[in-house]
């Protein structure tokens, strides 16, 4: 990444040199300006069909009220949001510089510079953006012929050779003898027309077009683990298993039933055709980092286990049965040897639950190997032990804490109605996610779940839309998910199969439009609530501007102006700060 941003700023700097030198020698024509690695292009052509559009006044000063309302509860909210985020980095900056979201690079929308933009997307996150960015230019100049405010131009902002913003110019005079309410209405219209298109794709995207595109049969490979007997074997990322052993799989579930249910070598179907051997074997492919200084987990392939308390196993299911005899075990692989307690890995006992409640350190790990007397040897043996109690139950916990065992009488608390210990977890026996088969599955069906609008009714079309927004870095939230969505791009589209009311159009064209869909939804999401925060010279800092203005007039003293203009650049720089903060302190303070 580092070359990659060296790259990058030195053709900015170039291409800044060059236009400035151009400019200085008369070679631009006067709608071209530069301002350092910035070049707006200004036009006149577009006011006479905004005039054209604003006739019906009553409709957009309506149209914009609304979009006044929305734009003030997300400036509210977002603006908490950054604030709580900036405390958060400076009380952890640690753990804040874990999360590869605050990278700075990651806060510019340029593919291939974004980690969570890639390449392979670029033509339709480009073409979502300058959507979002015409109809939230277009929303100002409206507005500005609605409430009589001239426009000196239009035009758009490009960062070097990428597009990053459109404008509309209003004539400063005239904006500046328009009332507040006009103002304001001209301010919103941004984000509200945002709002409008980011809605209007999600029911396009939600209906026909996810309706169109169904998951392809078979358990999806998204990648497979370095050394692996999956990688020994030849599979690969885009590969989907279709049977074992001749028995059809038609998803992940079904795999992982397949294989549990069988040992040794597998007969492996790929995508209905090829069939491949696997000899299966144990191999470590997750841990928790810094828990197992005796094991090397670095280099091209992960450590194979070999045996445990000196009895060698050859598959998952023994290693399982194997470290159910005891708590405390020695592991043996072929990059070094440590001997531990097994069980479900505890990453933090949260304050004030049942677990801290019976004295149980809050601030170091700690593994659980048995509950009321039941061994637990991984992580969904937990759950499972605990889906046999009931909130209130008293139970006995064993724990080991730095090698030292304790036990613990806790009486279980509730969450959603479930006994809780009160917990945070880690997948795998005392952090070590182990396998016999080695391929990480790529999640189509859940992708495809939430471009389909989820389940149904207004709490299934919340957790969809939420979805959405985090699906292009849902792998830096979730540690059990291995990928982010870009879209349906290389081999992600063998995945999946076109059918429905849009089949007719062929899988290129279908693919093609649910791309273009889900991008332009999630950048004009993303653009309206960033134009919301409370700070010039985005969109929030005027709305702010003008609504404070409009309290203070009704206080009973004489420096109004004064008092407004006070408040208004306090928020706007402070949320300045908490921002700056948000991307740049975990590296600073860290």
């Amino acid at each position: 990444m580092a070359n990659t941003w060296l790259w990058v700023l030195a053709g900015i700097v170039l291409y800044t040199l060059v236009m400035m030198s151009l400019r200085a020698r008369g070679f631009l024509p006067d709608s071209v300006r530069v301002s350092g690695p910035l070049v707006t292009l200004h036009t006149k052509y577009g006011r006479k069909l905004l005039d054209k559009l604003s006739r019906p006044r009553r409709f957009w000063r309506a149209w914009s009220n609304i979009g006044i309302g929305i734009a003030l509860v997300v400036m509210v909210g977002f603006g908490a949001v950054i604030f709580a985020s900036a405390i958060f980095i400076g009380l952890r900056p640690e753990q804040a510089a874990q999360s590869p979201i605050r990278n700075p690079q990651n806060a510019l929308v340029i593919p291939g510079v974004n980690e969570f933009l890639p390449l392979s997307a670029a033509p339709e996150i480009v073409a979502g953006l300058l959507l979002g960015l015409v109809v939230h230019e277009g929303g100002h100049g409206l507005l500005c012929r609605v409430e009589d405010i001239d426009i000196d131009s239009l035009g758009l902002v490009f960062l070097a050779f990428i597009p990053v913003g459109a404008f509309v110019q209003p004539d400063e005079d005239s904006r500046a003898t328009a009332d507040r309410g006009a103002q304001t209405r001209m301010f919103a219209a941004g984000v509200t027309n945002n709002f409008a298109l980011t809605a209007i794709v999600f029911v396009l995207l939600f209906g026909p077009v996810a309706g169109s595109i169904a998951v392809a049969p078979g358990a999806a490979v998204g990648d497979t683990f370095p050394g692996s007997p999956a990688a020994e074997a030849g599979l690969g990322h885009g590969d989907r298993i279709t049977a074992i052993n001749g028995t059809t799989v038609d998803n992940a579930s079904e795999l992982d039933r397949e294989l549990a249910r069988l040992g040794g070598t597998v007969s492996v179907t790929i995508d209905g055709e090829e069939t491949v051997p696997v000899d299966r074997y144990p191999v470590i492919t997750r841990a928790v980092e810094g828990q197992y200084s005796n094991i090397t987990f670095d280099g091209d392939t992960l450590p194979r286990i070999e045996s445990v308390n000196g009895t060698a196993v050859s598959s998952e299911q023994a290693f399982r049965d194997a470290v159910s005899e005891r708590e405390v075990v020695s592991l043996e692989t072929d990059r070094g040897n440590q001997t531990l307690p097994i069980g479900a890995f505890v990453a933090q006992v949260q304050p004030g639950n049942a677990l801290a409640a019976e004295g149980a350190p809050q601030n170091t790990s700690l593994i659980i190997t048995d509950i009321g007397g039941q061994r637990i040897a991984n992580t969904s043996a937990l759950a499972t032990v605990l889906d046999e109690y009931e909130p209130g139950d008293e139970v006995t916990v064993t724990a080991y804490i730095d090698g030292d065992r304790e036990t613990y009488t806790v009486t279980l608390g509730e969450q959603d109605g479930e006994a809780h210990l009160g917990v945070g977890l880690r997948a795998g026996y005392s952090g070590l996610v182990v396998d016999d088969f080695g391929i990480d599955t790529y999640p189509a069906e859940t992708f495809l779940s939430f471009l389909s609008g989820g389940p149904g009714g207004l709490d299934g079309l919340f957790v969809s839309i939420s979805g959405i927004l985090f699906m292009p870095f849902l792998a830096a939230f979730s540690p059990e998910i291995s990928y982010n969505f870009a879209g349906f791009t290389g081999e992600i589209v063998s995945f999946y199969t076109v059918g429905g009311p849009l089949g007719f159009l062929g899988g290129g064209l279908v693919f093609l439009l649910a791309n273009v869909l889900f991008w332009t939804g999630w950048i004009n999401f993303n653009l309206a609530v960033f134009n919301c925060i409370p700070a010039f010279p985005l969109d929030g800092g005027h709305i702010l501007r003008t609504s404070t203005e409009a309290i203070v007039s009704r206080l009973p003293i004489s420096n109004r102006q004064s008092l407004a203009s006070t408040i208004t650049m306090g928020i706007s720089a402070a949320m300045l700060i908490a921002l700056l903060a948000t991307f740049l302190g975990p590296a600073l303070l860290s």
